[in-house]
């Protein structure tokens, strides 16, 4: 959808940065967006509703309970109505808010009534971006499908230098128009990902995991979604939400992953195997709990657990497999053996080891490998980025494919 025919919701928060809205809003409003400016109490400290209002020719909303307002209970009608909701700047605060689920006001409110695709624009302060609690913050919001821009570096309004810059008009619209026109390549096929670590008791206290968050894996289902595949997600425990729309599958062990895989493999067009599943599994686990003896070593015996992707292989029928490799040396070498042994269409490896990009980091960097003898090495990006980057190459791929068979008959006349 062009901007031109978008209703939008621009959302002001209380920032330095909240004169640059007004620069936002102009654009917009040039563009040909019809665009409704809703203010937090704060950012009407340094930007006045007067400014909005003219230059948006329209009612600036900000108080969930003015009774003088004839907008003051629209907040659900509006976000139903929106294409998109825009936050710019968005600060700290409103960013823990919107994470958390709070509802205090009428722009937290309406973030929460939005069934739209909601874009944040960071603008902050000292350390503020890189402190623990807006990491967290901030992937809460990734994982539920929110775009939250990386604010740009430099001198801040403390005087101090450093990232929590308001990112340039030009790249918030920029950022916008890629949400207004998603690409729709996916419609019609059913993408079956399996994401998250698996958990092997060893009694009912104790197990044996790994260190996958599942970020990759909800990054894939999530794109995916996106561009209008049906998605069943099947996942082993993490701490993330599930992107509305999925089919959501949990499990634990391994073998519960093997099965539900097996389950939905039959209807899947599109197998993405993102699982970081256990090697081995306790061969007999405790029914009780094993009490602590300091004097006493304890030996475990390990069974090895299905491979899950050898076997989704050989019985995917004509579904295209992706599989996932996370190594710590020799990268490459490592995937060109396991793309060789597993018998995957396409092989996704990362090094785990780098700092930044492994297993719990909002970031990846990876090397496509398929099985026609192509490999790609990716720059370092978001994993939703990365996840677009595996979807393209497997529908770049699969339509290779399909028009080599095509001209097959031909090759011989």
């Amino acid at each position: 959808m062009p901007l031109r025919d978008a209703h939008l919701i621009l959302g002001v928060t209380g920032s330095i940065a909240a004169f640059k809205a007004v620069y936002l809003l102009r654009e917009l409003t040039r563009a040909g967006a019809q665009v409704t400016v809703v203010t937090t109490a704060h950012a009407e400290r340094f930007v006045g509703a007067l400014t909005f209002r003219t230059l948006s020719g329209r009612p600036v909303l900000s108080d969930l309970f003015d009774p003088q307002s004839p907008h003051a209970v629209e907040h659900v009608a509006l976000a139903e109505r929106a294409h998109a909701v825009v936050v710019a700047p968005a600060t700290a605060n409103v960013l823990a808010k919107a994470a958390h689920g709070i509802a205090d006001d009428f722009l937290t409110t309406l973030l929460l009534a939005a069934r739209c695709p909601v874009l944040m624009a960071p603008a902050m302060d000292g350390g503020m971006w890189d402190h623990a609690a807006l990491t967290a913050n901030v992937a809460t919001l990734r994982a539920r499908g929110v775009t939250v821009l990386e604010p740009d570096a430099g001198e801040l309004a403390s005087g101090l230098s450093g990232r929590g810059r308001l990112p340039e008009v030009e790249t918030i619209i920029e950022a916008l128009e890629r949400l207004l026109s998603p690409r729709r390549d996916l419609v019609g096929e059913r993408v079956l990902v399996t994401s998250g670590p698996t958990r092997e008791p060893i009694d009912p206290v104790r197990y044996i995991s790994n260190r996958s968050s599942g970020k990759m894996g909800q990054a894939v289902a999530t794109a995916a979604l996106r561009r209008g595949a049906e998605v069943i997600l099947i996942s082993g425990p993490t701490t993330l939400t599930p992107p509305a729309g999925a089919t959501y599958v949990p499990v634990q062990t391994a073998e519960d992953m093997r099965e539900a895989a097996l389950q939905h493999l039959g209807r899947a067009t599109i197998v993405i195997k993102a699982a970081a599943v256990a090697d081995y599994r306790v061969k007999r686990p405790s029914a009780t709990k094993i009490k602590s003896r300091k004097d006493e070593d304890l030996t475990l015996e390990l069974a090895p657990n299905p491979d899950i992707l050898r076997e989704l292989a050989s019985r995917k029928g004509q579904a295209f497999l992706v599989g996932f490799a996370a190594e710590t040396n020799d990268v490459r070498a490592n995937a060109a053996a396991k793309l060789e042994a597993k018998g995957v269409d396409l092989l996704v490896a990362n090094d785990v080891s780098v700092k930044g990009i492994g297993f719990d980091a909002e970031d990846n960097q990876v090397t496509l490998l398929d099985r026609w003898g192509g490999v790609t090495d990716l720059p370092r990006m978001s994993k939703l980025e990365v996840a677009d980057a595996i979807l393209d190459r497997v529908l770049g791929l699969r339509a290779g494919q399909r028009s080599e068979t095509r001209a097959a008959p031909h090759a011989g006349r």
